[in-house]
């Protein structure tokens, strides 16, 4: 199995979470042994800091193309011992990525402490070797001269014979979109330019015991405890003028959660939370949001939040209390936005890599819903949790464990099955104009070579690869010479079936 990560450690987002609903489990606790046994499994190669470039062939048989991204460590010699990340003197240049903009890391880094490998990465953007030519104090430091300068992107080429998609999801941000974009801003909320106005990732970071105030609720503007904090829930989740019609489903959770832990650690806090609707479907979410009203006394507000300004070191957050009738205004000291789920931004790019369709928001799109829910429609590509649509752990995990157990069947057999219903191309009429070729949404068509017994080229023509084939007839309605049909419904094969009927 070869595992390609484009960060440089495993893990993704469950790693940046400090506790998990509705258990309150520490997210690390379950996460950290699962990377360790990935990474140290036999059978297992782990590709960090890589990105798919290229997939060639079909079901059974591909060729995917790997960019190894510089890191500038020899992985073979480095010991994690983390020296030349500690003596890096670029320390405020760069924004930590994995506390979510808080916190300031060196140009050498390890993203976090339990990062698997632990073999730090350099940002070339922003060492002063590579920027200058100068410094070089990594390299001088490092006892097992793990550190190469000169080292460039490579790339590897591995076969296997399928594929499980898990590029997993990003938090919508609510800055000033570019023109064109699908997506709105909130200009209603300052665009992101208060400090004190975050969104879950960066509650989470801030919770957290390995986050960048070491779990004390603080604000990023001054580091002081938030005596109120407002938790505004479908920050761009439901709303089409934001661009986004779906529920991001995990909100209501994790905003309960948030709310939890926080009261859990400024008990004389104020919590308020702002919904549309509690949508907490799963075993015990209900008990749990129920939980943080009843018990940890987080006050709920059924309405929208129409306007965030700050005025005398106050976040001044006016909305609706619908259920009242009345509008609302709270001067919060803190702000936590619940916004939406969206695909990674690479996720269509990577789609029309790998040959399988995507929906309008960049989400991979399954097969069937119901019957063939972890399946594409390209055989042999899997999808596994939030590259297909907003889901929770426990979903993301039962969807990679059917996966898995759906790759497993087809390696499982000597012989493929396949659907009878697949085009095929009459040589003798095909002209060669490949607009077959275009239009294929699976990559089916291929280009073949006609010769004679002495091997001269007469021709190039359209050849099928049955193993890509869906037999969606889409090359048989565009092919001006009607040289590809759909085996089964060939003009010859209806009219004998019309007039067997007419006999009857």
């Amino acid at each position: 199995m070869v595992l390609v990560e484009k960060e440089p450690s495993i893990g993704g987002h469950m790693s940046q979470l400090s506790e998990t609903f509705p258990t309150l489990d520490c997210s690390q606790c379950i996460l950290t042994p699962r990377m360790v046994e990935v990474y140290q499994h036999p059978r297992i190669k782990l590709m960090s800091f890589s990105e798919v470039e290229k997939v060639d062939g079909f079901i059974g048989n591909f060729t995917v193309t790997i960019r190894k991204k510089a890191k500038s460590i020899k992985e073979e010699l480095c010991t994690g011992c983390a020296l030349c990340a500690q003596k890096c003197p670029i320390k405020k240049k760069a924004l930590s990525e994995f506390d979510e903009g808080l916190s300031f890391r060196s140009a050498m880094y390890v993203p976090f402490p339990q990062a698997v490998p632990n073999i730090p990465v350099i940002d070339r953007e922003v060492c002063t070797y590579f920027k200058t030519g100068k410094c070089a104090l990594c390299k001088t430091v490092c006892g097992r001269d793990a550190i190469d300068f000169e080292q460039q992107d490579t790339f590897v080429k591995e076969e296997v014979g399928a594929i499980i998609v898990a590029t997993g999801y990003k938090l919508y941000s609510i800055d000033k979109k570019p023109e064109g974009n699908i997506y709105k801003g909130y200009g209603e909320y300052g665009y992101g330019k208060y400090k004190d106005v975050i969104d879950g990732l960066q509650f989470e970071r801030i919770a957290s015991a390995s986050g960048p105030t070491s779990g004390e609720i603080l604000r990023p503007s001054d580091n002081k405890e938030p005596q109120k904090i407002v938790f505004i829930q479908c920050v761009g989740s439901r709303d089409e003028s934001k661009g986004i019609s779906y529920c991001s489903k995990i909100c209501c959770m994790y905003t309960a959660k948030h709310a939890m832990l926080y009261k859990h650690k400024v008990h004389h806090g104020e919590a308020y939370v702002f919904y549309m609707d509690i949508r907490s479907g799963g075993k015990n979410y209900e008990e749990f949001v129920r939980r943080a009203i009843e018990e940890d006394h987080v006050k709920y507000i059924r309405g929208r939040v129409s306007k965030i300004y700050e005025e005398d070191g106050k976040l001044i957050v006016r909305g609706e209390d619908t259920i009242a009738g009345m509008p609302v205004t709270i001067d919060a000291d803190l702000v936590v936005l619940a916004t939406a789920m969206v695909p990674q931004p690479e996720a269509s790019k990577l789609a029309q890599t790998l040959g399988v369709s995507y929906d309008k928001y960049g989400y991979f799109q399954e097969v069937h819903p119901k019957l063939r829910p972890v399946e594409t429609a390209t055989g042999g590509i899997f999808l596994a949790g939030a590259c297909h649509s907003p889901r929770d752990i426990p979903e993301c995990v039962s969807m990679a464990s059917a996966a898995a157990a759906k790759t497993m069947v087809l390696f499982g057999s000597d012989m493929l099955e396949r659907e009878p219903v697949v085009a095929e191309v009459d040589a003798s009429t095909c002209a060669g104009c490949f607009y077959c070729k275009k239009v294929c949404a699976y990559s089916a068509i291929e280009i073949k070579e006609v010769r004679d017994r002495s091997g001269n080229l007469l021709k190039v023509v359209a050849h099928v690869n049955s193993g890509l084939c869906q037999g969606c007839g889409t090359c048989n309605a565009t092919c001006p010479s009607k040289s590809i049909e759909l085996i089964g419904f060939k003009d010859d094969q209806i009219f004998a079936q019309i007039n067997a009927f007419a006999e009857v």
